[in-house]
């Protein structure tokens, strides 16, 4: 069985794709298309403005296009079709469009806005994300609770790596204590809004207003999503998860746990780097299954012969 992976915030560099875009007409038409509903030049920005492209409220949609553009070249080449997809925070979004829930004009315009209000959320409180390495999920937990600031697990990315965020104050006093609960090593984030934490609360409430006007669809392909690492049953569930995980922690661990028990041993990351391929190699038994990052173009080239082979 087969899983699509859409990564999110991070995996954007400059020169992103440009292997890509340079040689299919079909992926620059997508940033192009993508320009036009944002009123933003994408393809200069990831060129030539690195400044904007780590801007939350650009990255966003540009990872979503990004994203868009592997997914929408695949099919054009091959019938692929995965039985699941799932979403890292904003690769969420773009699984939702990738599935067919959300349209792509739609899905630019509401994780942009979605962007600007995480960003806005946190104007007079900037906060801050840490990665917390070598602590069981419960001793991070601990951790958070240990401090007498607003502060929490935002991403379960796998076994011994933990993302924390909230009150910039309250993650420094982390970073002091955490090896006394015995972590390897915990890394303050250049990020510039800490998502997935109670931070965000406001914007959970004004991104409710916003995506209750946005026209969805139940998924065609099984979608995975980050608050429950399980799917939704319905359009109104749908909407309730994507709100809730503005300010709740991504458990991609749970995730990928229930991926595997559904039988998935093929997993292909669809969008820049290979973020969530690395995570997938840390929980799976990598003799029993492939991971492929689809932004290699040489990985591309195999998946897309793999596929017309098991057409033929």
């Amino acid at each position: 069985m087969q899983v699509a992976l859409f990564p999110g915030q991070g995996s954007q560099h400059q020169g992103m794709l440009e292997n890509f875009i340079s040689e299919y007409a079909l992926v620059k038409n997508i940033f192009n298309q993508a320009s036009e509903v944002l009123d933003q030049d994408l393809l200069h920005i990831i060129s030539q403005d690195p400044d904007l492209l780590n801007q939350t409220a650009t990255t966003q949609p540009i990872l979503l296009a990004s994203s868009y553009a592997l997914w929408s070249l695949l099919q054009d080449r091959c019938d692929f079709k995965p039985q699941f997809v799932a979403g890292h925070s904003l690769g969420e979004y773009s699984a939702l469009v990738c599935a067919g829930a959300l349209d792509f004009a739609d899905g630019l315009k509401l994780v942009q806005r979605r962007g600007q209000l995480m960003q806005a959320a946190v104007t007079e409180n900037p906060g801050a994300m840490a990665a917390v390495l070598g602590l069981s999920d419960q001793s991070v937990v601990e951790l958070c609770q240990s401090i007498d600031y607003q502060i929490s697990p935002a991403n379960f990315n796998c076994p011994g790596q933990v993302v924390i965020a909230g009150e910039e104050a309250g993650i420094d006093a982390a970073i002091a204590a955490a090896k006394d609960f015995g972590a390897k090593r915990i890394l303050k984030l250049p990020v510039s809004v800490p998502s997935h934490c109670a931070l965000m609360k406001q914007a959970a409430v004004e991104f409710a207003k916003v995506l209750d006007a946005v026209p969805m669809r139940m998924p065609s392909i099984g979608l995975i999503h980050n608050v429950s690492a399980a799917p939704s049953q319905s359009v109104a569930e749908l909407k309730a998860a994507l709100v809730a995980q503005l300010d709740q922690p991504v458990l991609w661990t749970q995730t990928l746990a229930y991926l595997q028990q559904q039988g998935v041993n093929n997993f292909f990351e669809c969008g820049p780097k290979n973020v969530l391929s690395n995570l997938v190699k840390r929980m799976v038994d990598k003799d029993q299954c492939a991971i492929w990052s689809l932004s290699d173009p040489e990985a591309f080239g195999a998946v897309v012969a793999r596929c017309q082979v098991q057409e033929s």
